[in-house]
Order: C-alpha cells, then sequence, then structure tokens
C-alpha cells in the first residue's frame, strides 16, 4: 500500500496544486522512485490510499505502472513488467485523509481479496512522501517476516534533524521494536515510514475499525504499534541507505539542487 492521501500543509503553496506524492525530485514524481522499486522486487499490485488533489494521480498513472519507454503501450508489459494500480479513494468517499491506519482498515479488502490463502495476510505499508532511492523490496524480507509470526515489521532510520527524539527503540539481540517513552535513556530511531504488516494488526483487538471502515473513521497507526510492541509482536531493523522525508519546501528544494 503506498500512501499518498496527506494533504501536505508544509508543503505549502506547492501542494495547494499538486499532491505532494507527485512533486518532482530529481526528474521524477516522488511516489514513482517507490513504484519503480516495488516493480524491481516483484511486487505486483499496488492500492494507493488517495484525498487531497486525488484526480491528479489517478490521471497520471491510471491503472498499470510500467518502466518501459513511454512509447509502449503499458497494456503489451508482462505481468513482471508492471504493477496493477488499485485506489482507495478516501476524498471521494469521505471527503478527507483517515490517518495511515484508518487508511489501512479502509484498503484491506484490497490489499487482503484471499486472506486465507498463503501469504494473502500480509503487505508492505510505505509513505508516497519520502524519498529513499536504494530500498530494496525483497522477497527475501516477506520471507522473513512470514516466518516470524509478527504482526509487522518496520525499518527504522538514524534521527534525522527535524526528528531529534525518534519513534521507537530497537533491541539489537531480539530484533524486536521497542515501545520506549521519551524519558528513557536507550536510543530512539524515527520510523521510515516502510513497513511489513499483517492483516491481523487492523483487526481485533488490536483495532476496532469495522472490515473496510465503512464509516471512514480517522485512526492513527502509532498507538496500534505501540500496544504490539508492548506484545513482543513487533520486529524491526535500521536502514542506514541514503532516506528523506520530504516534508518541507527546504527539503525538495536541497534534493534537487545540482
Amino acid at each position: 500500500m503506498l500512501l499518498a492521501a496527506g494533504r501536505g500543509e508544509r508543503m505549502r503553496p506547492l501542494t495547494d496544486t499538486c499532491p505532494k506524492p507527485l512533486l518532482p525530485v530529481r526528474g521524477k514524481a516522488l511516489m514513482q522512485w517507490h513504484m519503480e522499486a516495488l516493480l524491481r522486487g516483484g511486487v505486483a499490485r499496488v492500492v494507493i490510499n488517495t484525498a487531497w488533489l486525488e484526480e491528479k494521480i489517478i490521471q497520471t498513472f491510471n491503472d498499470l505502472f510500467g518502466i518501459k519507454p513511454l512509447f509502449e503501450k503499458r497494456e503489451q508489459l508482462s505481468k513482471k513488467e508492471r504493477l496493477e494500480l488499485l485506489y482507495s479513494r478516501e476524498g471521494r468517499d469521505f471527503g478527507a485523509a483517515l490517518e495511515t491506519a484508518g487508511g489501512i482498515c479502509r484498503a484491506l479488502p484490497q490489499l487482503c481479496p484471499q486472506p486465507d490463502a498463503l501469504g494473502g495476510d500480509m503487505f508492505w505499508v510505505l509513505a508516497g512522501d519520502v524519498y529513499t532511492p536504494g530500498f530494496a523490496f525483497t522477497p527475501a524480507a516477506v520471507s522473513r517476516f512470514a516466518a516470524s509470526g509478527k504482526l509487522a515489521h518496520l525499518w527504522l532510520v538514524p534521527n534525522p534533524a527535524h526528528n531529534p527524539r525518534g519513534d521507537f527503540g530497537l533491541d539489537t539481540r531480539s530484533g524486536l521494536a521497542l515501545n520506549l517513552p521519551p524519558e528513557d535513556l536507550r536510543p530512539h530511531y524515527t520510523y521510515s515510514t516502510i513497513g511489513l504488516y499483517r492483516r491481523a494488526l487492523f483487526l481485533p483487538p488490536w483495532c476496532d475499525v469495522a472490515p473496510g471502515n465503512p464509516q471512514g473513521r480517522v485512526v492513527k497507526l502509532a498507538p496500534l504499534l505501540r500496544a504490539a510492541m508492548d506484545q513482543g509482536l513487533v520486529s524491526a531493523e535500521l536502514y542506514h541507505g541514503p532516506w528523506t522525508d520530504v516534508g518541507t519546501p527546504q527539503r525538495l528544494a536541497e534534493l534537487n539542487a545540482p
């Protein structure tokens, strides 16, 4: 699932007319970097949630994405050369974004159409406003997660200047993510907004939203993760590659500087 529904308030005025995931970074739409990496990793389907200026995202990518030359018809690409794109339209259906967990709950029927099938209850989640060109969405990572029995596996990064206190801790011996209070002196790291998840995290007892979130409830992800961390059900690892939360015009300009 590619998260692309936010308003991008801190990016104004750039986002007054352009959704933040479509802002250009080094010649490509920001979210396209993720889409290309997912395709290289063997992912076949991507659900994109939309709200703010959602028609522009849908018109840009439609229902198929491939990285062959533009003159080739995307319909002629093989399944290994294209992503099938599905949309969870929070703007059309509810008038605004539903926050991360609310959006995932809404998209669950699309994300896990066959939850009882082998691997049918697991999916990647990543934010469309993060630039991390070297990250690899590997089948090996999915296999390790499947074997772990955990509800989520997070990639954490060293704390950037705009988030010096970080989000979560990490037990490097067990590989568990830790719900540390701010005053805890152990190292805190920032959630990269990239993770692997199981459908079960968005169902009772962890989440009380009805399947498909028909009422459009706004639900944050962090409380669900923290509750699961307290039960030892969230694993994590550190990612040291290039990573930028493109949250301000200044950060965008720095990425695009010659």
